[in-house]
């Protein structure tokens, strides 16, 4: 019975060597929109993410009325008339990392990634593959990744009157850091 005890604690003790996820709560996405009338950006500091070095799997949760705007206005405007945020409180991407054997997270270094999934927008599901980064910092793992979205791609609507002053074509970036659980 003393050995079963002690081989159990040993087991429970070495679990945390073998933690395989990376978490944050306060993830950065970014969007940029630039036009010949007016440049855009908007920034996000509350983002959910996961990622599991062992299966690849990512997973980000980005709520929309986190996302601040230089003038009030425009937040105003994104929140109630384009994204209907009240409608679609979050957009998520859920993947994974599909060059996974590429990345060695037990050793610090920067990896090149390609990352599989579905982000979903608006109430609107797209596949989407997109090129990211990751950089393994000992029991910390910086993602990053830029990727443009179209808002036509998930029924976002731009009224005519303001057609010119927003892009078709968002830029998002993608820059936080998770830490080992």
């Amino acid at each position: 019975m003393k050995k079963l005890m002690i081989a159990a604690l040993v087991l429970c003790s070495t679990g945390n060597l073998f933690a395989q996820k990376y978490m944050t709560r306060t993830g950065k996405v970014t969007f940029f929109s630039s036009t010949p009338v007016e440049n855009i950006e908007a920034f996000n500091n509350e983002v959910a993410s996961v990622v599991d070095a062992k299966t690849g799997d990512v997973v980000f949760q980005v709520p929309i009325k986190s996302f601040k705007f230089e003038k009030a206005l425009m937040q105003d405007h994104f929140n109630e008339n384009y994204m209907e945020s009240d409608k679609f409180p979050k957009a998520e991407f859920k993947g994974k990392i599909a060059d996974l054997s590429g990345v060695n997270f037990a050793k610090d270094g920067t990896y090149n990634v390609k990352i599989n999934g579905k982000l979903t927008i608006h109430g609107v599901t797209k596949d989407v593959s997109m090129p990211g980064t990751i950089v393994v910092k000992g029991s910390s793992i910086t993602a990053s990744s830029k990727f443009n979205v179209a808002t036509a791609d998930y029924n976002i609507n731009v009224p005519k009157v303001v057609e010119g002053k927003i892009a078709k074509q968002i830029e998002v970036t993608v820059n936080t850091v998770l830490n080992q659980k």
